[in-house]
Parts: C-alpha cells; sequence; structure tokens
C-alpha cells in the first residue's frame, strides 16, 4: 500500500509494507515532520487513528473492492472530508486555513494490485 501526502503543492509517499503490521509511531513522525514547517500541527488532526482506519478500508481489496471503503466514507471522520475512489483508493482532506491562503492536508491510500 501507498500513502500520498499532499500540502499545497508539496507531497510525501510513504510506503506501507504490511498493513497489519504498521510502525504508526514512525509514520506519524515523518508526517509531522513534512507537515509542521508548513505550519501545520498534525496531532489536531488526527492523523494517528486516521490512518489504521484507512488501511483496514482498502486491505484485501484485492479480493473486491471495496473491502470497508465505502461503509469508511459513509460514517466519516472529524475534521476530513472522506471520498471513495474508483480502484480501491480513499483520500482524506482537513481543511487547514480557510479564506485567501486556503490550505489543505490531504491524505490517499492506494491498495497494492
Amino acid at each position: 500500500m501507498l500513502l500520498d501526502i499532499t500540502i499545497g503543492k508539496d507531497s510525501l509517499s510513504l510506503q506501507i509494507d504490511d498493513p497489519f503490521h504498521i510502525d504508526l509511531d514512525d509514520f506519524v513522525s515523518r508526517i509531522e515532520d513534512f507537515a509542521s514547517p508548513k505550519g501545520i500541527n498534525v496531532s489536531a488532526l488526527d492523523v494517528r487513528n486516521i490512518i489504521p482506519l484507512m488501511i483496514k478500508g482498502i486491505a484485501g481489496c484485492e479480493h473486491g473492492c471495496p473491502a470497508d471503503a465505502k461503509g469508511f466514507v459513509r460514517k466519516g471522520f472529524k475534521g476530513f472530508s472522506l471520498e471513495y475512489i474508483e480502484g480501491g483508493i480513499l483520500s482524506a482532506v482537513a481543511e487547514i486555513e480557510k479564506g485567501k491562503d486556503q490550505k489543505s492536508l490531504t491524505l490517499k491510500m492506494f491498495p497494492d494490485f
């Protein structure tokens, strides 16, 4: 699986080798290091808890999508707009700043197939 994080025009891609045994501390730390210089507090967005839910939403899609992606999108997640994209892709967007200098943090999870 691949997790792509985008803030403005900058992006960071993180490979998830084993979605059932992810080192969440490492992933959150790397995302924080990416977001912090841009003035974004990842812990305020609850990235730590949305990543495992996104993984659960698409893990196992090889045997018929979505694993639980559409259910996850229907339930929603506080602070994020969720979207299921055909092919088993999940997108979560959090608006960071409003107005003229609008910024958003986008997490896109891609299955491995």
